[in-house]
């Protein structure tokens, strides 16, 4: 065997090699997806939420949960990169659940392999000196989740329609197109269209950095301070 066959034929077994772990990689983020899609909330926890926000109806409960498993499968498909929460109501349901320690604990090994940390809902602030890439990257994996154009968006996806769909007091207000209401002097309002617009803070960071990501990026930020209950539960 010649030194050209023997360089080929390892060429060959380190594509296969990449090619191996590129779909592991990919189907351990399937079985997470899944996992989160399907995880059974703890017992009580809905209550919880009723009772921080009095004549919610269970119908209600359950649209904000899905809200925020919306949340936690646009944190797992950005490859765990840092994400920030756009609702206050799936703000309120993800603090709840991190009460349940144990619970919170074992789900975050089994959907993300490392612990996932709470931080407060946050807004796009125009104009502002701050790094918004947490939220876009929050808004790009919603809308593809629902399959919706994250530059020009025609409606709203859930997470970010929750607070003024359940009229949430002090609660988030976005809308997909803002032109008409900022002609009316509306700057209350955040738009989904300015999540792609380098004017509101000078970069578009986070929107869209990771759509072809395996979701198995070795980052460690999520939520903000980063996270390790270690282990890759869940694989």
């Amino acid at each position: 065997m010649n030194a050209a066959t023997i360089i080929i034929g390892m060429v060959v077994a380190v594509v296969l090699l990449l090619v191996a772990g590129n779909a592991l990689a990919s189907y351990k983020r399937l079985r997470r997806a899944e996992f989160i899609r399907r995880y059974p909330w703890p017992r009580g926890l809905l209550d919880k939420l009723a009772q921080q926000h009095p004549g919610f109806t269970r119908k209600e409960s359950a649209l904000v949960s899905e809200g925020l498993r919306q949340f936690f499968l646009a944190y797992l498909n950005s490859g765990r990169r840092e994400v920030a929460m756009p609702s206050q109501v799936a703000d309120d349901l993800w603090h709840e659940f991190i009460l349940y320690t144990r619970d919170y604990g074992r789900f975050c090994n089994q959907a993300f392999g490392r612990f996932l940390h709470h931080t407060p809902a946050v807004m796009l602030r125009e104009g502002a000196r701050r790094d918004n890439s947490a939220l876009r990257r929050v808004w790009w994996q919603c809308c593809r989740d629902e399959n919706i154009d994250p530059v020009r968006p025609t409606r709203l996806p859930l997470l970010f329609a929750l607070d003024t769909k359940l009229r949430i007091a002090n609660g988030f207000v976005y809308a997909p197109d803002c032109e008409a209401l900022r002609r009316n002097g509306d700057r209350g309002t955040q738009c989904g269209g300015d999540f792609s617009s380098s004017s509101i803070d000078g970069g578009t960071d986070g929107f869209g950095d990771s759509s072809s990501s395996s979701g198995d990026a070795s980052s460690d930020s999520g939520g903000g301070d980063g996270g390790g209950c270690g282990g890759g539960g869940g694989d």
